[in-house]
């Protein structure tokens, strides 16, 4: 790419990455044609999708029409082998389903972004709760439960997101009442609890810290339209921040960025609330915003690496701290490589400003980071080379088509 361009135009958000890789899991909880709506493009998709049918499933995604219908069978196999969990961390949410579907399930230990430790501690603490006998046998996380599960009270040590999920779709087919205490309260969690209401789960508490679920015997499949993906959009903001430009974001949700579009007005921007989105206007340079990620509701760590770029180019400096993901920042040593002056303390990065950055060969080192260096690149002087885009595809449709309809000088090579 070569920087230097304003973005300018629309640009409309799919559905989120950060959910729907979850509700084609809950797909597993009932037999039948189970209809996922505004899915997006994205690797995760494809790797989740061939995932199901190794378990048994039909998979048929329509990419244009953007829907995606999983013909789950009556009796799902329960592997999850190495070869697809190891690419990406969010296969583990199939063992919730699996174990109170099947009544057990052997899930090969995930990798995913090299972001930081995410032990499953909570994963396995709360299963056992339900009822479950986990072990860890040769690479495998095996959990059975040949009578089923029981309803329980479940306090998390961390709103953890992953474990929330998981132990929300095992209780919806356990018997009697469970409550899980400290859950994640992020907008995708409701929107795979409003999915698994919709499939005939009876879950009270949603969008709140305290899930209540009430066993039901056996869910029916769903048509369902997956929540529009907030960091997505986030990342659009941003790009219109740091090019000085003006971009109405569509299908996005603005009261799930509440902070960080707080943050971009901070920034010196001027942000419209839409009814089908909002609009990010920015006429002068940035000044710098001290950034802290915390659990929904606060600042999302998904966002993190696009606003360190941001304050990159900012008037000012600022320091960013990130509580959840304690190797988020090693992307920062790619982004010195543009020129970027942030010097990193433990789980803290102090920000200097530069009025420009300069060209470099980069590579991306997860989804987000990936992100975050493009973002870089389109207000480097010269021309930004970013490799291993693999990452940016698991989490971002068509990116490289949306920047260039926005304006950006951009191409995607080999």
């Amino acid at each position: 790419m070569v920087g230097g361009a304003r973005l300018a135009g629309e640009v409309r958000v799919d559905g989120a990455k950060n959910s729907v890789l979850k509700l084609m899991a809950a797909a597993l909880l009932a037999e039948g044609r189970t209809t996922l709506r505004e899915v997006p493009h994205i690797l995760d998709v494809e790797i989740m999708g061939e995932l199901l049918r190794r378990l048994g499933c039909e998979v048929e995604h329509n990419e244009r029409e953007r829907i995606l219908v999983i013909d789950v069978p009556s009796k799902p196999s329960h592997q999850a082998d190495y070869d697809l969990v190891r690419k990406m961390r969010a296969s583990i949410c199939v063992l919730g389903p699996l174990v109170a579907r099947c009544g057990e399930a052997d899930i090969a230990l995930p990798g995913g972004d090299a972001i930081g430790s995410r032990g499953l501690d909570m994963h396995v603490a709360g299963l056992e709760r339900l009822g479950a006998s986990v072990a860890v046998e040769h690479g495998f996380l095996i959990a059975t439960a040949p009578h089923g599960l029981t309803g329980t009270q479940i306090r998390l040590d961390f709103p953890s997101v992953g474990a929330t999920e998981n132990l929300l779709m095992a209780s919806v087919l356990a018997t009697g009442s469970t409550v899980i205490d400290n859950a994640a309260r992020e907008p995708e969690i409701g929107d795979l609890c409003r999915m698994l209401v919709g499939m005939g789960a009876l879950i009270d508490g949603i969008g709140s810290s305290t899930l209540e679920i009430e066993g039901v015997e056996a869910l029916r499949p769903v048509d369902h339209t997956v929540v529009a993906d907030r960091i997505v959009a986030g990342t659009w903001a941003v790009g219109a921040v740091m090019t000085q430009g003006d971009v109405i974001v569509r299908n996005a949700v603005a009261s799930h960025l509440d902070i960080a579009l707080d943050k971009l007005t901070s920034a010196g921007a001027s942000v419209e609330v839409l009814d089908d989105g909002f609009r990010v206007v920015m006429n002068q340079r940035p000044t710098a915003v001290d950034i802290v990620t915390l659990p929904f509701p606060g600042f999302p760590t998904d966002l993190q690496p696009q606003f360190i770029a941001l304050n990159a180019i900012a008037d000012g400096s600022a320091l960013v701290t990130e509580n959840l993901f304690e190797a988020r920042f090693r992307f920062v040593s790619e982004l010195q490589r543009l020129g970027a002056d942030v010097r990193i303390d433990g789980h803290h990065a102090m920000v200097r400003g530069r009025a420009e950055l300069s060209g470099a060969p980069v590579e991306a080192t997860d989804v987000r980071a990936g992100a975050g260096l493009v973002l870089a690149g389109l207000v480097a002087d010269g021309v930004t080379t970013v490799t291993e885009v693999h990452h940016v595809d698991r989490g971002y449709a068509h990116f490289v088509e949306n920047l260039q309809v926005l304006g950006a000088d951009i191409r995607r090579v080999g």
